[in-house]
């Protein structure tokens, strides 16, 4: 059994005994030393997006000072759902270990798909309306972005 998967079950265990919020837990590891490890959290701070990858993300972020964790990798216990790859894309990671599937979550009913099906643009019905308005003034901080000297690119 790996190392990290294992604090990454242990995680997702003591998040469901405390009721804090769905069985996921998540590491993220730099040279073979832990960075950070959380749990699913979104009972605890009714915040939808605090799934164990994105509350470790935030914590390895906060630890190492700084967004780009590309010398990282992360441990998930559960395929993440689309919100946390693309966190984990966000932050560069290079590479990700997870143990069961999105299928074996929809058989608990933490069912990703239909979110997979809107991204693929397959979804039979759309649960959110979208509306694209003032796109001219919404350009004009893209347009100071281009020009600001001190900006930090990411």
């Amino acid at each position: 059994m790996n190392k990290y998967m294992k604090l990454a079950i242990k995680e997702a265990l003591l998040g469901m005994k405390n009721n804090d919020g769905g069985p996921f837990g998540a590491v993220i590891v730099k040279n073979g030393e832990i960075i950070s490890f959380a749990h699913n959290e979104v009972i605890k701070t009714n915040d939808p997006t605090s799934h164990a990858e994105m509350e470790a993300l935030r914590r390895a972020s906060g630890k190492l000072s700084r967004f780009d964790l590309s010398d990282c990798e992360i441990y998930s216990s559960c395929e993440p759902c689309p919100m946390c790859f693309a966190a984990i894309h966000w932050a560069k990671i290079k590479t990700l270990y997870y143990g069961s599937t999105r299928n074996d979550a929809a058989n608990i009913d933490f069912d990703d798909q239909y979110i997979y099906d809107v991204i693929k643009g397959t979804a039979k019905e759309l649960q959110v309306k979208v509306l694209q308005i003032n796109r001219e003034e919404c350009l004009e901080p893209f347009r100071k972005w281009k020009l600001k000297i001190d900006r930090t690119q990411y």
